[in-house]
């Protein structure tokens, strides 16, 4: 059984103590918490299970680093502190374990991440002997594995597409929803989000990660942005209100173009309510969706959706990503130590995973 430290129980790390508990060759061995008021539960409660784990948190990082657990899933956020997310997993990497997160955008494609992202991880690796995977929480692979599957089933392939269809309503993150992203501020406010070269500098490394899998150059990464007003005031079950004629929904594609064609597209379409630009390509089931459109001969579209937590309706989406990384750390250890991205770490049956249930609140 390989030890497993949780680090961080946001949407990310309850998702990940439940992956943790539910592997069979993975045993949850500490879980790592910043808020004061969280040290000492146990890793059930903090998850959504109806069972203790017997597993305290705690936030005293020194000290279960200190033991050399085999491995570590980062939850913590990197959005708005990407140097003190990229310090943290240096410090994990750096005690020989292997560490898998979606917290750092720039090493989703880490041969073309800047010297800054790059060099503190491969120099963690040569001194601890650790390993490091980073696939995000968009999730990942709906945008580099399961595309680029897909698109082995055709013929001709002339576009490849994929979407993240969202109602951020059911996100629990207001910090991201209202300031990184500008939900509910008036239009002339410029989400951080969306400054131009920041949707590339988030998902440009996945258009390369495909790119470099189909065998194509890219001439260039470009971006699209479109936003629309709340034409009522709508309310929220854990974000409260949003005020009419404030952003209500945004659109926007992330394009890799080849040979002067737009190639293959990452595009998000966010709401914080239903009826905010209706005609643009809305979910299944109204909460969130993840589609792969392979424009071609044949026409591919699979569409995903995936539920979790009863209460946190997003949280399908944020599980899979988890399962994706968690999934992934029997292989790691088995594996040399390196730096990895999702076109070297393989994406696995369920071996020994098939009828085990946990229970979820």
């Amino acid at each position: 059984m390989t030890a497993t430290v949780v680090w961080g129980t946001g949407n990310i790390g309850r998702a990940a103590i439940r992956a943790v508990d539910a592997h069979p060759d993975l045993t949850l061995a500490a879980v790592l918490v910043h808020d004061p008021a969280k040290v000492g539960r146990d890793a059930g409660e903090l998850a959504g299970l109806d069972r203790a784990l017997g597993v305290p948190a705690t936030d005293d990082v020194d000290a279960v680093l200190a033991v050399g657990h085999r491995a570590v899933v980062y939850a913590a956020s990197g959005d708005i502190r990407p140097m003190e997310a990229l310090d943290d997993l240096a410090r994990a990497v750096r005690t020989g374990a292997v560490v898998v997160t979606p917290a750092l955008y720039p090493l989703y494609d880490h041969r073309n991440a800047l010297p800054e992202f790059r060099d503190p991880i491969l120099a963690a690796i040569a001194d601890g002997g650790g390993s490091l995977f980073v696939s995000g929480v968009d999730p990942g692979w709906g945008n580099d594995v399961l595309p680029l599957l897909i698109s082995g089933l055709g013929s001709v392939v002339d576009v490849i597409r994929c979407q993240e269809i969202f109602d951020y309503s059911t996100y629990e993150q207001p910090d991201s929803v209202r300031n990184l992203v500008g939900m509910g501020h008036p239009m002339d406010y410029q989400p951080p989000m969306l400054y131009p070269t920041v949707p590339t500098m988030v998902w440009g490394g996945q258009i390369r990660l495909m790119a470099r899998a189909l065998g194509v150059e890219l001439d260039e990464i470009r971006e699209t942005l479109e936003r629309r007003p709340l034409e009522t005031t709508v309310t929220t079950r854990t974000m409260g209100d949003f005020e009419a004629g404030t952003q209500g929904a945004v659109r926007f594609e992330v394009q890799g173009v080849v040979d002067g064609e737009t190639r293959i597209v990452i595009e998000h379409v966010t709401r914080i309510h239903p009826s905010c630009a209706p005609d643009w390509p809305m979910p299944p089931s109204g909460d969130g969706a993840h589609r792969v459109i392979i424009e071609g001969r044949p026409r591919i579209e699979v569409t995903v959706e995936a539920t979790d937590e009863s209460e946190n309706r997003s949280a399908g989406g944020n599980a899979t990503a988890v399962g994706r990384l968690v999934n992934a750390i029997d292989w790691l250890v088995a594996a040399e130590p390196g730096l990895y991205d999702a076109l070297d770490v393989p994406l696995r049956p369920a071996a020994g995973k098939l009828g085990k249930a946990i229970a979820v609140d």
